[in-house]
């Protein structure tokens, strides 16, 4: 994708807590950059006032919420603003230090490039790197990945709760914005909502800087919210996918398999059960009957698996509407 002008690069820094980092985050971030939006999210350490007054780059804007938003309404009110100012690409960082702004070009790169809508960090790519990551939070992660991919349709993507991520600003304006989740599902959740737009997501590899700072997500917490959650989305997402906007085999696959999951696994239960009470082995046809239905159920769900898999989206939707934009503006210029 080629542009008229060089890209306008904005950094979206939720800001809660961060009063001891958020300095030296904002030092870090590099010329790519045109504009800093540093979102107090009614921070308590009032960490908005402390760069308004302390900070001198001209980059940076503070927009103060008069509310605490969580950090998906604070990240939505950063892509608003940035939207009015016509920024092309909106990268969004933490403000405790964790994430290293030598990374922004990184994530910039597939996007401006035309081979990616949103582009997202994952901490477990190098293997190397991950013995710097707490053993809890590894394994939550892995748990947190798994349940993702199914909600969201990402199957090549990993590490969801990584809140390092780039979007493009076309792409940013088809979001539901209100109804994204603003608590620690946010991430998740913009995924699962890009997914219903088919945008390309791609991860990108990265490593985590752990200090001092003090962690608010507690993974042992959030699973069982999370899972309730992805549970919801996934059902949302099939519902869209396979039978509002289309229809496949992969349609009539999931429902069948999971049905005759649920027959052959209900019916087993009652005969084994029976057959336990009297004391009499199962006949042949009984145990048929029950295993049957089960074997084949799982073939279905399978295949409904591997077509999900392979409907990840591939066609960056931003493209798109950057041409049907050009088109409509060369159309006026003929006329």
């Amino acid at each position: 994708m080629t542009m008229s002008h060089p890209p306008n690069i904005a950094v979206v820094i939720p800001a809660y807590n961060v009063r001891s980092h958020i300095l030296g985050v904002i030092a870090e971030i590099g010329d790519l950059v045109s504009r800093i939006y540093v979102i107090d999210d009614c921070c308590p350490e009032e960490s908005g006032a402390l760069v308004a007054s302390e900070c001198a780059d001209a980059r940076v804007k503070v927009i103060r919420l008069p509310k605490n938003l969580g950090v998906g309404g604070a990240v939505m009110a950063g892509y608003r603003a940035a939207i009015e100012e016509e920024m092309d690409i909106m990268v969004k960082i933490d403000g405790d230090g964790q994430m290293d702004p030598q990374y922004i070009g990184d994530f910039v790169e597939p996007i401006l490039a035309g081979e990616a809508d949103y582009t997202k960090g994952n901490r477990f790519f190098n293997l190397d790197s991950l013995n710097q990551m707490p053993r809890v939070r590894l394994l939550g992660n892995a748990a947190l990945s798994f349940m993702s991919k199914l909600s969201s349709g990402y199957w090549d993507l990993f590490d969801p709760t990584n809140g390092y991520t780039a979007i493009h600003s076309e792409v940013a304006r088809q979001l539901p914005m209100e109804k994204i989740s603003r608590r620690y599902f946010f991430e998740s959740d913009m995924l699962f909502r890009l997914n219903t737009l088919r945008a390309v997501a791609v991860d990108i590899p990265m490593n985590s800087r752990y200090g001092d700072e003090i962690s608010n997500l507690k993974i042992g917490k959030i699973v069982g919210e999370f899972l309730v959650k992805h549970i919801r989305n996934f059902a949302k997402r099939v519902f869209y996918n396979y039978y509002l906007r289309d229809l496949s085999i992969a349609s009539l696959e999931l429902p069948l398999g999971l049905a005759m999951l649920a027959f052959g696994f209900i019916f087993g239960v009652v005969e084994w059960a029976q057959s336990f009470k009297d004391h009499t082995p199962a006949s042949a046809g009984t145990v048929m009957l029950a295993g049957l239905p089960v074997i084949v159920g799982l073939q279905f769900v399978l295949a409904f698996l591997a077509y999900d898999i392979g409907s990840v989206p591939r066609r960056p939707l931003h493209r798109s509407k950057v041409r049907k934009k050009a088109f409509r503006v060369t159309s006026g210029e003929r006329r």
